[in-house]
């Protein structure tokens, strides 16, 4: 990566809120459907993509919301909880 690109990163980066930070964030981490039998298990992928939607509830002033997902994470790592039923079964 050169230089230039390194800055244009950065300052892209500078000129976005925190909030839009941790959007961006939540977007990247988030299950798209067609990947969700894939991922059903994959507890890092649950439990990023739950951690990140909290930060962004926390970020909105919605700490009881930001909770639950804080907590969905802690049970993906824990391995209290499990994938539920595939969503498009039984429709």
């Amino acid at each position: 990566m050169s230089l230039s690109t390194q800055r244009s990163n950065t300052e892209t980066l500078q000129s976005l809120s925190t909030l839009e930070l941790a959007q961006a964030l939540a977007e990247r981490l988030a299950i798209a459907p067609n990947d969700w039998h894939r991922l059903k298990a994959n507890r890092p992928a649950q439990a990023g993509q739950q951690l990140s939607a909290a930060l962004v509830f926390l970020l909105k002033e919605q700490p009881q919301e930001a909770l639950v997902h804080l907590n969905q994470a802690s049970g993906w790592l824990d391995r209290s909880i499990s994938a539920p039923p595939c969503p498009t079964h039984g429709k």
